[in-house]
């Protein structure tokens, strides 16, 4: 046991006791930490306001048996916006979610961090379509988390080409000779938005003119795919205005 330095990013915190607080958080080297702040809720404490969800902090921490100790703590990034706009912190309190599910203790992926820092430095800049910088956001995050979904070629047998049938529980677009014969097929505009949740940089997302339809249709098969595939439902993504 002893000191070690990290960047990371709250992903959430629980009170414990009168004064400390219990964060998990993301960090670059480690994967997920649990870690205890003490006093961070007495008035004056050294750490101020420094330790919020969303959180983009360099720490020192301490390790302990069961909880790692915050030392240190020096705010990077602070994602104030994020956190006080109701549909911001809404998509960014989904994001967090999904992380906390997927990212293992101790064991380091660097893909998530920056995925989570893409997603909440978009959200920051205020986007026109903050849900679907989330299902976009969401979708890679399955891709990452070894889900990825297959769209360009049909999940059951392999024939190339976009198909308008969605499977969730094959993992992907299924070709005509491969789809169950009661299935619905999307509508293009869909299955365009879930191509381009696929891929690229978040921000292109941002300010997307999609007809809300289409965008609701799009953000519920993001969720269906990624609830099969964690076991249950993000709670968070209920909150998010569409």
């Amino acid at each position: 046991m002893g000191l070690y330095r990290e960047q990371g990013i709250v992903l959430r915190t629980y009170k414990l006791g009168e004064a400390d607080r219990i964060l998990h958080l993301l960090t670059q080297g480690k994967g997920k930490v649990r870690a205890v702040a003490k006093g961070v809720r007495k008035p004056g404490s050294r750490f101020g306001g420094r330790l919020e969800p969303f959180g983009h902090v360099d720490l020192q921490l301490y390790e302990g048996r069961g909880l790692d100790i915050v030392t240190q703590a020096e705010l990077l990034t602070s994602f104030t916006a994020v956190r006080e706009d109701f549909t911001l912190s809404a998509c960014g309190s989904t994001m967090t979610e999904a992380i906390d599910r997927v990212a293992q203790e101790g064991e380091r992926s660097n893909q998530l961090f920056l995925l989570l820092l893409d997603g909440l430095r978009t959200l920051a800049r205020v986007p026109l379509t903050p849900a679907s910088v989330l299902d976009g956001f969401l979708f890679r995050l399955a891709s990452v988390a070894g889900y990825h979904p297959q769209l360009d070629a049909c999940a059951g047998c392999g024939s190339p080409g976009y198909h308008a049938v969605f499977s969730i529980a094959s993992g992907g677009a299924l070709c005509p000779a491969c789809a169950p014969a009661d299935s619905h097929p999307l509508d293009g505009s869909v299955l365009g938005l879930l191509q381009r949740f696929s891929g690229g940089n978040l921000s292109t997302l941002a300010d997307m003119t999609v007809p809300p339809r289409a965008r609701r249709a799009a953000g519920a098969v993001v969720n269906s795919f990624l609830t099969y595939h964690l076991g249950k439902p993000l709670r968070a993504w209920e909150l998010v205005p569409r």
